[in-house]
């Protein structure tokens, strides 16, 4: 069974009842938080922010600033292309949603690469956010979540090295 998202629970009918790969990771990061409807927790982007930047932080060998930088970079760019008339918001979000829901895959593709460029906690936090994105507002609402994130994480890492 899938969702709107493509994600499914299900073996792959091609892996003999098992899943095709095993996980290299397994996520930690607790996302009962991250609510992205109204009325908004007033420590969404701060607490809560933060302590989605420290889980992510913890694993050293991947999630680089620069690579989860990028991600963010897209994430504003979608957001932009959908608000900049307020007027047609709505029907660009219905034609834009595939493209950013695409962000799901991008993410996917960097956690499979060898090597791995992000683990399965930021595979978790993207897939949880996007899956709340059902609206201009809500896209607005990751957007500033994934700034907040951003700033504790870049004050947790400063740099690649």
């Amino acid at each position: 069974m899938q969702d709107h998202h493509g994600k499914s629970n299900q073996p792959s009918k091609f892996s003999g009842g098992k899943k095709p790969f095993p996980k290299q990771d397994e996520p930690t990061l607790v996302t009962s938080k991250i609510v992205f409807t109204k009325p908004l927790n007033p420590d969404l982007f701060n607490g809560v922010a933060r302590q989605v930047a420290e889980t992510i932080a913890e694993n050293r060998n991947t999630n680089k600033p620069s690579q989860i930088r990028k991600f963010y970079d897209e994430l504003c760019l979608w957001e932009t292309k959908v608000n900049q008339d307020p007027q047609k918001s709505e029907a660009c979000f219905a034609e834009y949603l595939p493209f950013i829901l695409m962000l799901n895959a991008k993410v996917a593709y960097a956690h499979g690469r060898k090597p791995m460029l992000v683990d399965a906690n930021f595979v978790k936090l993207i897939g949880h956010c996007l899956q709340q994105v059902e609206k201009p507002e809500t896209l607005r609402i990751c957007k500033i979540f994934f700034e907040a994130f951003l700033g504790f994480y870049k004050e947790l890492r400063p740099s690649d090295k």
